[in-house]
């Protein structure tokens, strides 16, 4: 039940009726505050286990009849799912800002790539879904196609709750499952809600998406449920292990899109000024927290000295503040638990002999960019995700030795590497175990069109493009004969 209403800042109202009526779990009242100024925003119940299973159960009841609606009727939904989701943007941007702490260019990105996820989604029903292969018996057809996996469970982040909601949901439902969606409890509206009141106008059938609230009980009945064939689930690699331990034992598939500490890498060739950019943008948007936030700075040393320059003059330059009302280039931390985390790591850092260049301080929630230099290989800021705004840099002389340091890593979800030479930073950037890496650009990259995902402890999924497929879908073998085929048997 909404007891505060937000502020928004264009088109107020659309969302307010159905969250007036909105009753996501029958457990817990829980209040969720502002990150930015500790406000409350609103209060809603959580959902218990028997939540999870009421709608694990309906869910499983829908699925049949909507994988039998045709495939242009399942297309038009999400296009209209889209072209609503557009025409609400302003007040949904407005929930993103103020559950996430997201500034103004992170809240349109989310848009933005919310409703290229459903545009591109919507062209999935009209793709060809098998292929014939030959057989050994004479006569037979032998067919291969995909059918939806049945019920999906997708869990969900605070910290990019409308991109990573949506590259699960659209394609799911375009593929013909039905989705359990559990955002994460500090992002109901943006992460939940909204995707249920946005599905619900466009027409979706009744029981095909349900929303639930809460933390890891909640996810964990999503996991162990029966109902649920298949869990989705990003976040951290901690919690992903759990997930995918719980599936495991239930031979359920799980999909896991987890943390990354990916590595930067300026050879000695490199434009400064560009890869300083690039650096700066891809540790310090949305304050570092995504997981394919730039993690590890791994400079040439001959050209260390000026990029580290740059990069604390560009990090001078940020100001942060209350993203929703003031004009600024950070938001805060999400919350005190995860400040407390990222000043710890720089903390321990510092006293294994880190030097602090700009940063290192905080005004309540708002932690000032980062500069760190003689970073060590066996130092928290290397070692760790930081999930924070916070530069680590690390210097090397061969390019075998950058390559070295760029692996030295448990995580593998993207790279990138800066360099005149196309073809020496081909060379460098092929040789990086992860994911995705990027010459001539920084590691904050992300289309509908691909595939996304790591290697290592970044987990096991890949969303986006034919990724999709095999995200939601299953093989099916299929054989045809006109004539009924007897078998000598008894011999």
């Amino acid at each position: 039940m909404v007891t505060t209403a937000p502020e928004t800042a264009a088109e107020p109202g659309w969302l307010d009726p159905f969250l007036a009526d909105w009753r996501p779990g029958t457990g817990e009242a829980r209040e969720i505050r502002e990150p930015a100024t500790g406000r409350p925003l609103l209060t809603l119940n959580e959902s218990t286990p028997d939540d999870v299973a009421r709608a694990a159960a309906t869910a499983k009841a829908a699925q049949p009849a909507w994988a039998d609606t045709s495939y242009d009727e399942r297309a038009a939904i999400l296009r209209r799912a889209a072209e609503i989701y557009a025409a609400h943007r302003p007040e949904l941007g407005t929930w993103t800002q103020r559950e996430t702490g997201a500034v103004h260019s992170k809240m349109h990105h989310e848009a933005n790539f919310a409703a290229g996820e459903l545009n591109a989604a919507a062209t999935m029903p009209f793709q060809p879904y098998g292929q014939l292969v030959p057989s050994v018996v004479p006569g037979r057809l032998s067919m291969l196609r995909r059918v939806p996996a049945g019920v999906i469970g997708a869990i969900t982040p605070w910290n990019s709750p409308s991109v990573l909601g949506m590259r699960v949901v659209a394609p799911a439902l375009a593929l013909g499952n039905a989705v359990i969606l559990k955002p994460d409890p500090q992002t109901p509206v943006c992460g939940g809600a909204m995707f249920e009141a946005v599905f619900r106008e466009a027409g979706l059938p009744e029981g095909v998406l349900h929303v639930v609230l809460g933390g890891a009980e909640t996810g964990e009945a999503i996991v162990t449920d029966p109902n649920v064939n298949r869990v989705s689930f990003t976040g951290s690699t901690a919690a992903g292990r759990r997930v995918g331990m719980l599936a495991g034992q239930l031979l359920k598939r799980s999909s896991l899109e987890l943390g990354g500490n990916n590595a930067f890498v300026v050879l000695d060739d490199a434009d400064l000024e560009a890869a300083a950019s690039a650096g700066a943008f891809a540790t310090f948007q949305f304050q570092g927290q995504v997981c394919f936030a730039t993690g590890r700075h791994i400079v040439h040393r001959s050209v260390a000295a000026d990029y580290i320059d740059l990069l604390a003059e560009k990090a001078q330059r940020l100001r942060t503040g209350d993203p929703y009302r003031e004009e600024v280039d950070l938001g805060p931390i999400v919350n005190q638990k995860q400040l407390e985390r990222v000043d710890g790591i720089v903390r321990r850092s510092v006293d294994a002999g880190a030097k602090v260049v700009v940063g290192g301080t905080h005004e309540g929630l708002f932690y000032r960019p980062t500069v760190l230099t003689d970073v060590t290989t066996d130092q928290a800021a290397w070692r760790e995700e930081i999930f924070g705004p916070v530069a680590p840099v690390v210097v090397f002389d061969t390019d075998d030795e950058a390559l070295a340091l760029a692996n030295d890593s448990e995580y593998g979800l993207t790279g990138a590497v800066y360099s005149r030479s196309i073809s020496r930073g081909l060379a460098v950037a092929q040789r990086i175990r992860s994911g995705m890496v990027h010459v001539n650009d920084q590691t904050v990259n992300d289309e509908a069109t691909i595939p996304f995902g790591g290697m290592g402890a970044s987990g096991t999924a890949r969303y986006g493009g034919p990724a999709n497929w095999d995200e939601f879908t299953e093989w099916q073998w299929v054989t045809v004969r006109d004539d009924a085929r007897s078998y000598p048997y008894p011999y």
